[in-house]
């Protein structure tokens, strides 16, 4: 049995989130309060819904799975990837790779949009010289596989972790920034004669963050058909009183990030493809059913299902009959997709995913959506007080590393971002005082104190000493994971559970990437044909 998941299959449930605007008002279950009322403080309600995936996504049904259960044998003898059995959310994921013109895109944008600041460019251009070997004729490579059309669909090569993350980021603010002018929430181009919004009213390009936090506001900017705002203020000489989208509304997209190394593996798979009633069928050790590489259908028999290398020296196979139709990258659609609908999951080009690599990291990582490489952060505030964010010269928030394991007090937060700790007064918070006559700032808690917090966990619950970086390892918190194999690896890394790592600021010919996005909500994509418990609505309240 298999089963193709594809965003035609989400139409039912990608509905976009609005205000609930029903001419029956409702009420909260737990204390009658009505929704969506400007007379009572706009005590405001939001439509739920399953957000559609988000341009070249498609939607992956999490699950369990063993993760390394694919692996038949330790060929290299690495002891570095130990059964476990996990699971894995929801999620969704690019369906191919990201291709030399999905680069060129992101090349244009900053071209146009900081044209003079070359060190931006320059920092964003994909390594051609990758292509280069001593004792090889790979010129052609270097000057055309990047830029010419004949190469326009196939797997961008060349960057490194470091470039897929930027690359992330930006492509998250411009999907977001579409749809918001689409639906005319945001003005665009057109609007402003020519000019984007940005420039139109001085500031910074869109970035999600800064938006979501209300500071990407004002003329040239606002759209002419922004959101209701129930609450007082924000009104138009038309007497109606608007607002940007927020995150309660729906609309806007998750980010765009690198799949973990779990979900990587478990969606190259597919077991979904092979399983009944929670029963599985067929294990498979390559994204496509059965023991070998080759197409057992009538009509392509014997064909390879995946662009990798046959053995030493035969890169595609023999001139008039070239099996697998590539000598180095194909293109990004080339080959069958697996069960999920994933393009190139085996062969092609090896990929990045999230995590930095251990080699004990699948033996000591939770069963719940495991990964490493976590480093968490908080968005710096200029103004602590009015919750404002200091951006860098890109518009972007800038980051800092995690001060606590715990919530702070309000206090300690402000007294955190570099601002004096609000004093009460009878009650009522004096903002920009001290907190009390002896100290401007209070002290933490005690179950904070003594504790030093690291807020940077790649190396968590692990012997790695840092210091025999190059000496006795070559492991350590810049070393990335990636998998999959590429057009010039034998057979044996195109299984999912195989893995390799390499310095994030390094790249290859070999390595390229594909995008992967969390999905918010109700983990199961298809619910149609399946038996369900009935879930009641909540029940409406009515005052006597």
């Amino acid at each position: 049995m298999k089963i193709l998941f594809t965003k035609t299959a989400f139409v039912m449930l990608g509905v976009v989130a609005l205000l609930s605007s029903c001419s029956k008002k409702q009420q909260s279950e737990k204390t009658g309060i009505p929704y969506n009322d400007r007379t009572n403080g706009s005590y405001t309600k939001f439509r739920q819904t399953h957000p559609s995936p988000g341009p070249g996504l498609v939607p992956i049904e999490g699950g369990t799975f063993v993760l390394g259960g694919s692996a038949d044998q330790d060929v290299t003898f690495d002891y570095n990837n130990v059964r476990k059995r996990v699971t894995i959310p929801s999620f969704y994921m690019d369906e191919t790779e990201v291709s030399n013109q999905d680069w060129l895109d992101y090349l244009h944008w900053i071209s146009v949009t900081f044209p003079q600041d070359h060190e931006l460019y320059y920092d964003a251009l994909p390594d051609t010289l990758v292509w280069r070997s001593p004792l090889s004729y790979n010129e052609p490579y270097v000057q055309n596989y990047l830029r010419h059309p004949a190469f326009q669909d196939y797997p961008v090569v060349g960057v490194s972790w470091d470039q897929a993350q930027d690359y992330c980021q930006w492509r998250t603010d411009r999907v977001n920034e579409s749809i918001l002018q689409q639906k005319g929430i945001l003005a665009s181009a057109k609007d402003n004669k020519g000019k984007a919004p940005a420039a139109a009213a001085g500031q910074t390009p869109f970035n999600t963050d800064m938006y979501e936090n209300g500071q990407y506001r004002g003329a040239g900017i606002d759209g002419k058909k922004m959101l209701p705002d129930l609450s007082a203020g924000n009104t138009t000489g038309k007497g109606k009183s608007v607002r940007p989208v927020r995150l309660e509304d729906g609309i806007l997209k998750q980010a765009y990030r690198l799949p973990t190394e779990a979900e990587w593996e478990y969606a190259a798979l597919a077991l979904a493809g092979n399983t009944q009633f929670e029963n599985i069928n067929d294990a498979k050790i390559y994204p496509w059913n059965g023991l070998g590489v080759r197409s057992p259908k009538k009509a392509t028999r014997g064909m390879i299902l995946a662009n990798f290398k046959r053995g030493e020296g035969d890169n595609a196979g023999v001139g008039g009959s070239l099996n697998d139709k590539a000598d180095i990258t194909a293109p990004v659609r080339s080959y069958p997709p697996n069960d999920f609908g994933l393009y190139n999951m085996a062969g092609n080009v090896n990929e990045w995913v999230q995590d930095t690599y251990r080699q004990t990291s699948s033996d000591e990582v939770d069963d719940f959506n495991p990964f490493r490489g976590n480093e968490y952060t908080n968005k710096r505030l200029a103004d602590p007080v009015k919750g404002i964010y200091a951006k860098d010269k890109y518009g972007h928030p800038i980051k800092d590393a995690a001060t606590s394991r715990k919530k702070l007090t309000y206090a300690q937060l402000i007294a955190s971002q570099g601002g004096a700790a609000p004093a009460t007064t009878g009650g009522a918070t004096v903002a920009g005082q001290p907190a009390n006559a002896n100290s401007a700032a209070p002290p933490l808690r005690s179950d904070l104190v003594g504790k030093p917090y690291d807020a940077d966990q790649r190396g968590y619950n692990d012997t790695v000493n840092r210091v025999l970086y190059g000496t006795t390892t070559l492991a350590h918190d810049q070393s990335k994971v990636y998998k999959g194999g590429s057009w010039n690896d034998l057979a044996y890394w195109l299984n999912p559970a195989t893995r390799r790592f390499m310095d994030e600021d390094e790249s290859s010919a070999e390595v390229g990437f594909r995008c992967a996005m969390d999905l918010v909500g109700s983990p199961e994509i298809h619910p149609q044909g399946k038996p369900h418990f009935k879930v009641k609505s909540a029940k409406a309240f009515k005052a006597n």
